[in-house]
């Protein structure tokens, strides 16, 4: 594993006890580019992973914690006419920041959750016809409750979509639970967390990993892989070509995490259910037999062939 990624790593898992895979997915999003949706019951450590995130990588963070009376103003600023000057000067919302964490994104109207769109997919927000670029990096790790759907507003499928992971944390084991208990008796384990990387080094290891090489059997097998959730009787709404991009790039960061310049196909395998599970839309027949997208999923990565590819190294 790359020097400076093991560095980032064992710095997030001081806070984040018994989840290293977990850890894992969201670095590899991280320097994929992509935002990351966790779906959790309350107090499994969403939002401590957010924030041990941005400490270590020394990022600049927001946090909103999503409401019934939130507006998209909240989200992506507003302007407001100054007297002294005679003009209107733009507030900037809470997007203008590296990483936004969005705390329960399903408690807010379709409408304020639909204000995040432009800026989670083009790095961009418009305010009264005005254009306002986002800093770079920008990266939102939004969080829901699945659990107590009361006043809850589910995210449409075009927003689900501009997720490129869907995670979810799980209850710690016995030993990490004994662990935690320990750890938080007199202190804040994120005041133990240094930082392991600045915004430039991040921005450099998100270009090596967007450098890694992918052969054209392995677009052919992401292409397969995507036409296969499309044709699925049980699926209404199979992969989206965006989300089969966002196949694409797991699998390169899953690669550079890995200490490789080049894509395997068991690394499109790997990250396959992380990147589909909430881009599927289920059919009526498929929800009423509560089938699960895992389960369909897993099926389809075991029925479509993976190629065969010989590496030649120097």
């Amino acid at each position: 594993m790359n020097q400076r990624i093991n560095k980032i790593l064992q710095e997030i898992e001081k806070v984040i006890v018994g989840k290293n895979e977990v850890v894992e997915k969201v670095m590899m999003a991280v320097l994929a580019g992509g935002h990351v949706l966790m779906e959790d019951v309350p107090g499994v450590g969403k939002t401590t992973m957010a924030m041990a995130f941005a400490r270590v990588l020394g990022l600049d963070t927001k946090r909103v914690q999503f409401t019934s009376d939130t507006v998209p103003s909240d989200i992506i600023g507003y302007s407001v006419y100054e007297k002294e000057s005679g003009s209107f000067v733009f507030k900037p919302g809470a997007v203008m920041t590296n990483l936004l964490l969005a705390d329960e994104i399903n408690r807010t109207s379709s409408k304020t959750q639909s204000a995040l769109l432009e800026a989670m997919e083009e790095l961009r927000v418009t305010v009264d016809g005005q254009t306002y670029p986002l800093p770079s990096p920008f990266l939102v790790l939004a969080t829901q409750n699945p659990v107590g759907s009361a006043g809850t507003q589910m995210l449409p499928s075009a927003q689900m979509d501009r997720f490129m992971i869907k995670i979810s944390m799980g209850y710690p084991d016995f030993k990490s639970q004994i662990n935690i208990l320990k750890d938080r008796h007199n202190e804040n384990p994120l005041d133990k967390v240094n930082a392991a990387a600045t915004v430039e080094e991040l921005q450099e290891m998100v270009k090596e990993t967007s450098r890694v090489e992918v052969h054209d059997l392995i677009y052919e097998y992401v292409t397969n892989l995507a036409q296969a959730t499309r044709e699925h009787p049980m699926v209404q709404l199979g992969i989206s070509p965006r989300g089969a991009l966002a196949v694409c790039r797991m699998a390169k960061a899953y690669a550079y995490l890995n200490g490789r310049d080049y894509v395997i196909p068991e690394d499109v395998a790997e990250i396959f259910p992380d990147v589909c599970r909430h881009r599927l839309v289920l059919a009526t027949k498929a929800r009423m037999m509560e089938e699960k997208p895992e389960t369909i999923i897993a099926s389809i990565v075991k029925e479509v062939k993976m190629p065969v590819i010989k590496v030649e190294r120097k």
